[in-house]
Formats: C-alpha cells, structure tokens, sequence
C-alpha cells in the first residue's frame, strides 16, 4: 500500500510540475437516511433494467415489485429525494421523460412479441389462425401503448389526496366490483372514482359515444391514476380491467344528506351540536390572533358544560372562552363528522404548545387559524352535500371547488 500512495504522490508533483493544477475531489459524506434512499433507488433501477419497465402496484405483481412502486411513489414526494437521486437517475425516473424500452428482433414471431408485451397469446386451435391478432389481443396492445405520463397531475393531486382522506374518514366507501352485475350492464361515468390495478383512477373526461363491433355503446375515456400516469383507454377496456381484477372497487360519492336544518321534526333525532369557541388566552399567537383563531368541535351534551372547566383545561389552551356559533345537528355520527371538519381545515391547524397546571407540556387539537365566515361557509357545504366539491386554501383564505 505504501508503494501505492509514493507513486500518487510522484504523480501529483510531476503533475505540479507541469502546471497542471490537481483537483482533490471531496467525498460525498450522505446521512443514514439518505444512504438507504439511494440503496432503495439503485433496486427500483436495477428493477426496471431487468424487466424494461417502471414498477406497478396490484395483487398480481410480486411482494418486491409492489414495494419498489411504494418507495418510487415516495421518493417522488419529497423534493430533496430527487435532488439527491438526480446525478444518479440515468434513466429519467424522477424527471417524468423515462421511456419503457422494449428491445424487439426481427426473429420474433406473433406469440413472443405478445409475450414481451405482457400479453398472454391464445393456444393453437383450429378457430385460432396463425399471425392473425385476435380482438383481445389489440385491446391489450393498444391499452399498454397509451398508459403515459400525466403532465398536468399537479391539478388533479388534490382529488386523489382528498379522496384517501374522505375514505379514511368514512366520509366515502368502497364497493367491491360486482362480476354477477354482468359486463354489459356495468356503466361509468365521467368524474367518478375507481380503484384498479392497485390505483385509485379518476374518469377525467369522457368521449363521443360510437358503437363497438359487438354492438355496445362505447368511448374514449382520459383517465387519471393516483401515481401521476394517465391513459385514453376505451370505456369497455376499462370495465373489462376492472372486471379482471380480484382488488377493483368503486368509491361511492359523498351523501350526508341534510344534516342541519332551522326546523327539527318529531321523526329527528337530535345527535349534537357544532360549537366554535375563542379563546381568552394570553399565549402571544392566540393573542395577536384573536380574531381567527378558533376552536371547533363537536359535542353530544351541553355546549355550556363542555366549556365550563375550561381555564383549568389544557384542551381549552388553560384560558376562559366563549362560543362564537353553534350549530344543532341531527341523524348524523358525531365523530366521524368531527373527523371530517378537521381533516377540512388540516392546513389551517394551529401548531401550538402549552403547559397544564401540573407544568407538563401540551399539543392541543382542534384549534385553527381559520376566520368565522369561512367556517359558516364550510357548514353551508354539508348541509347540502357538496363539502366533498372543496377545500380550504389558507393562502388566499377561500373556499376552492377542485
């Protein structure tokens, strides 16, 4: 070794010498975490040179496939991920220019093109003719052709996030697809929410009806994926995926129906009430916030009560408070509602830490920069069933329709 390290010295003098300026290249020093980014990036590479493709979800792909589309969908969150991966990322991965590559030789015949393509080929038979593509066969090559990048995802990423939340919430379900509903009755409709393929797909628009060479109805769709693709698959491609796949689901639409009304009938069952409450606190940002910052709520018994220990409550931020508005509500679960109202005003949420009167340190929930007209409007928008249409954007403090 020592021999080694005389001759590299020799050569850096002889390099001198010659005017040649030496340039010490600096080991990059990468944390824990950014050493088992790029370990996790350099498999989904290796991945994608073995089998000429980009990792997909679904129960029909192996345990490992299904990880690395995981860990590529959460390297593409975070910006600093692709800047760290961005010198090593030859195959335009990160970028969106990537281009799956199949290297095809003029050897192959009909069944290993088809078998390249992902296609399984029908076996022989005497109805089956040779270097003949069958129906199947060209739905399945034409749906891989179109399956691209979505250029504009940025204003479609709302829905999907906002879908993942309605249904963590309950505020929406998801239906198992029905085979017994038969192929032909099954109908889709622009706008509406799927999950197939492991994807949940968004049916962004929909083409002029035609008929297809069986006589149904048929038209070209533009459908979104969750993982940033999009594809102009034929409507009855679509059903056909859905009705292949064991894991495909509908997403219902929201329909709380009317849950606040002036009026209550003998047949209503009062389930609670809505507050909003400020706060009297004397913490500098609820301070200087007075005005906006507000708690909302959800309770079974009396507003009055619920707030009477409240000096002595952390959850109150250990200050007196008084109730801005109220709303009564009726044949509605509490704490999902609750849950849907704070998801709503999510970007709003008053990050703050205080001490209860034991000294310990606090997080209280359900306190929010949001202004009382916004919170009026949110409400106006669960009466009617249109709050699942929205959300809140706390830059310009409006309400926006997605």
């Amino acid at each position: 070794m020592a021999k080694k390290d005389k001759f590299t010295v020799e050569d850096d003098e002889l390099l001198a010498a010659l005017g040649v300026e030496v340039e010490v290249k600096k080991k990059a020093i990468f944390t824990a975490l950014e050493e088992r980014v790029i370990a996790g990036f350099e498999e989904i590479q290796k991945f994608i040179e073995e089998h000429k493709r980009l990792p997909l979800h679904g129960e029909e792909n192996d345990i490992f496939e299904r990880l690395y589309a995981v860990r590529l969908e959460k390297i593409k969150e975070k910006q600093e991920f692709i800047d760290l991966l961005k010198d090593i990322d030859y195959q335009n991965v990160l970028s969106g220019n990537f281009k799956k590559t199949i290297e095809i030789s003029d050897d192959l015949d009909d069944d290993e093109l088809l078998n390249l393509l992902g296609v399984e080929a029908e076996k022989d038979s005497i109805t089956n003719l040779k270097h003949v593509k069958t129906r199947a066969e060209k739905r399945a090559v034409e749906e891989f052709a179109n399956r691209t990048l979505c250029e504009d995802f940025e204003k479609f990423k709302p829905f999907f996030e906002q879908i993942k939340r309605e249904i963590d919430t309950g505020l929406r379900e998801t239906i198992r697809f029905r085979k017994d509903a038969g192929f032909t009755k099954t109908s889709l409709r622009q706008a509406q929410f799927l999950i197939v393929g492991g994807q949940i797909a968004h049916i962004a628009e929909i083409g002029e009806t035609f008929k297809a060479p069986n006589g149904e109805d048929d038209a070209r769709l533009r459908v979104i994926y969750s993982n940033g693709t999009e594809s102009n698959i034929l409507l009855r491609s679509l059903i056909r995926a859905m009705y292949k796949d064991e894991t495909s689901r509908f997403i219902t639409d929201t329909s709380l129906g009317p849950l606040f009304s002036d009026e209550t009938s003998e047949d209503d069952q009062e389930s609670g009430t809505i507050y909003v409450l400020r706060s009297f606190s004397n913490n500098p940002i609820v301070k200087e916030n007075k005005d906006v910052v507000h708690k909302i709520g959800v309770t079974g018994g009396k507003v009055k009560k619920r707030i009477s220990n409240a000096k002595n409550d952390p959850t109150f931020l250990m200050a007196e408070v008084e109730v801005v508005a109220t709303y009564k509500l009726a044949n509605i679960n509490r704490v999902k509602l609750e849950n849907i109202i704070h998801k709503f005003f999510y970007s709003a949420k008053l990050d703050i830490e205080i001490k209860d009167r034991f000294g310990k340190p606090v997080k209280p929930n359900e306190w929010f920069l949001v202004p009382i007209f916004i919170i009026d409007e949110m409400v106006s928008k669960i009466k009617d069933g249109s709050v699942s249409d929205y959300y809140y954007d706390a830059e310009s403090v409006k309400l926006k329709k997605y």
